[in-house]
This record gives C-alpha cells, structure tokens and sequence, in this order.
C-alpha cells in the first residue's frame, strides 16, 4: 500500500506502549512535508523520541501504519533495509551509537552494511567527513574524541548511508553556542541538498528561527502543528505543552504594539528585526 508522494514520512493511527505499560504514542496520525526542516518540540516524556524510533523501523507499533516516501513500512529485514537507506536517524547520546575503533572505519560501517563497494564506500565516507568537518579526525580513535566531534561524526555516520531524511533527536543537547552553530549549519547544507532534516529540541528560540514547520507532542499526542508564526502565536498551545514564546518572537510583538516596527509579523531573525524598526 501507498500513500502520498509528497511526504516524506507518514504516520497513521500510530498506538504504542512499552512493556512496563507505559502508553508512549497514542493515535499519532501526521504527514512530515519532503524536503523541509521540520522541529518537534514538546516537554520530556511527550513521546518525541519513541517516535522517531518509528520513522526507520527500529521499533514497530502496536497499531497503526508508517510510510516512507509513500511506501508502507514492512518489518521483515529486506524491506528494513530498503527504508533505513531512506531514513537515517542520529540519536541524543553519540556513545549510544559510536562502536568502531577509528572515525573513519566507523563512517564506513553503514555504506558496507549497505552491500556498496569498498570504492563507493570511500567516496561516501570522505564526503560525510568533509560535510561535517571532520577530515582531520579520520584515524583517531573515536572514544578519544570531545562531545561535540562525537556528535559531527555520528552525523557522518548517517550521511555517508545518503538517506532521504535525516532525523536527529536533540541534536544541540548539551553543546556550548560555538558547536550548537555548527551542528546546525551541517543540518542546513543537507537540507539545501534536498534532504529533509527532522529534529527535536527543548530550544524554541532555534525551533522558531531554523524550522518550516513544527509538531507539538504532549502525552504520546501531537496537540498542534502548522509554521512557526502559527505555533508560537497560539497561548493556549504553548501553556499546555510548557513552551516559552521565543525571545524574537516576544521582542518582535512587543516592538511592534508600541509602532516601532515596519508592517509585517514577528521577524524570524535579529538581522530582519533590525532592518524593520523605523528609524
């Protein structure tokens, strides 16, 4: 079964609950647009990740259908690994992810695992390296590396498999501002190649200024979604799922309430923010 050719990753009726009983999703039905930069946000425990885990198959729902650039996702291991060529996922904890002895022979783990030749493997990983930077890291041992190399190269990790899709869970967490910058200009540049880049973040400030669109998950639930101005505009959506209004979005309406400010919304940037005050 098909579904729309324009999403790139679907879900439909999506019900699941872990053995302790904890009901992790309850009836998630939502279509993530192709090629966008899509946030979720939303407290701890809302279900984001377990979610995520559902977009490549590494966890099969008690009910319910995913699809991956249109095609229903199957559970037996060809069909597995047709769709995690499409989609990749980072996880928040590089250490949960990282096992090789080098950088460079852990890059090369997926393109190999993927049937590729050692020829294309080594094209793939060396432009995974340059992507994220770390050329220069190639033959260090990668339990040697900061916490911000490790996460750059779980990034290559995935971008070396070429995936459609790239779904980081918290990729910013626990990074200083200099290496937070960074990871995200990785996502954009993938993004500008046409990947669609999925992300989930406590930061609404980045939320607000980096995504297309955002989900908002609450209780296994997506309880809104839409562009960001739309989001953070709806007071009701943001004190049920514990989000502040991010600081350019407040200092934007506050600006314009006292006419300050040229015609149009809240601005998406400090550099638009400053071009719109009248002078």
């Amino acid at each position: 079964m098909t579904s729309d050719n324009g999403a790139a990753i679907e879900t439909e009726g999506l019900e699941f609950s872990y053995v302790d009983g904890t009901k992790a999703l309850a009836n998630v039905s939502l279509r993530i647009p192709a090629g966008k930069k899509v946030a979720f946000l939303g407290p701890n425990g809302a279900g984001k990740t377990t979610l995520f885990l559902h977009f490549n198959g590494l966890v099969k729902p008690d009910r319910g259908k995913v699809y991956v650039a249109g095609r229903e996702v199957r559970y037996d291991r060809a069909s597995l690994l047709e769709v995690r060529k499409k989609v990749g996922i980072v996880f928040q904890d590089p250490d949960t992810q990282l096992f090789s002895s080098s950088v460079r022979q852990e890059i090369s783990f997926g393109p190999l695992n993927l049937g590729l030749s050692r020829e294309v493997t080594e094209q793939r990983v060396r432009q995974a390296m340059e992507d994220t930077g770390i050329l220069d890291l190639q033959d260090k041992p990668t339990h040697f590396l900061s916490y911000g190399q490790k996460k750059r190269v779980a990034i290559a990790d995935i971008l070396a498999m070429q995936p459609q899709a790239l779904v980081c869970d918290e990729p910013t967490a626990w990074l200083d501002v200099k290496h937070s910058r960074q990871i995200m200009e990785i996502l954009d540049r993938c993004n500008a190649r046409g990947v669609t880049v999925i992300i989930s973040t406590h930061d609404v400030d980045m939320a607000y200024a980096w995504s297309d669109y955002i989900f908002v998950m609450k209780d296994g639930q997506v309880i809104s979604e839409g562009v960001p101005l739309e989001i953070f505009a709806d007071q009701q959506v943001l004190q049920e799922a514990e989000l502040a209004e991010p600081l350019l979005f407040e200092l934007s309406r506050e600006l314009a309430g006292k006419g300050c400010l040229k015609e149009g919304g809240p601005a998406k940037s400090i550099e638009e923010l400053i071009g719109r005050i009248k002078g």
